[in-house]
């Protein structure tokens, strides 16, 4: 009667893959021009245990410099993904993504090519990355020259 005995089936992380790029077709690996080991997007970080987890060990990542690719507005809040290339201080350099809530000033400052600090998890290197918002501008600056004289030789 109220469904009880009846199992509910578990979704696994390719159905979640596929439905996202049902819902939204630009959203999908295809359309992000990435490959198969890049992350999809996450579901509602705000509904999503693993997503709120990620977060927060972004949050206290390491610090790092994005170059923004592109970005895609996932619903009106506005909620957005970034394509960053990021560069670390350790000389790596990765495809980033992050999931962010902006207000609509930020948004209406995007630009690809911009540099913005990021923080990333080196332990997972899992292509995640967050906004660094709270960073240091001096110590943004120091990183900065780091990669830069690093390019030079």
């Amino acid at each position: 009667m109220f469904g009880f005995g009846r199992k509910k089936k578990s979704r696994g992380l390719n159905d979640v893959d596929d439905l996202m790029a049902q819902l939204r077709p630009d959203l999908s690996r295809e359309a992000l021009g990435v490959g198969p080991s890049f992350p999809g997007v996450a579901p509602n970080p705000l509904l999503n245990g693993d997503a709120r987890r990620r977060i927060a060990e972004l949050r206290a990542g390491t610090l790092a410099l994005g170059v923004l690719v592109d970005w895609r507005e996932v619903n009106s809040n506005p909620r957005v993904v970034l394509m960053f290339d990021v560069e670390t201080a350790e000389g790596v350099s990765f495809r980033g993504v992050a999931d962010e809530d902006l207000t609509i000033t930020e948004l209406t400052r995007l630009a690809p090519g911009q540099t913005v600090p990021v923080r990333y998890r080196p332990a997972v290197m899992d292509h995640y990355v967050a906004l660094a918002r709270d960073a240091d501008p001096a110590r943004v600056r120091q990183l900065s020259d780091e990669i830069a004289s690093r390019k030079r030789t």
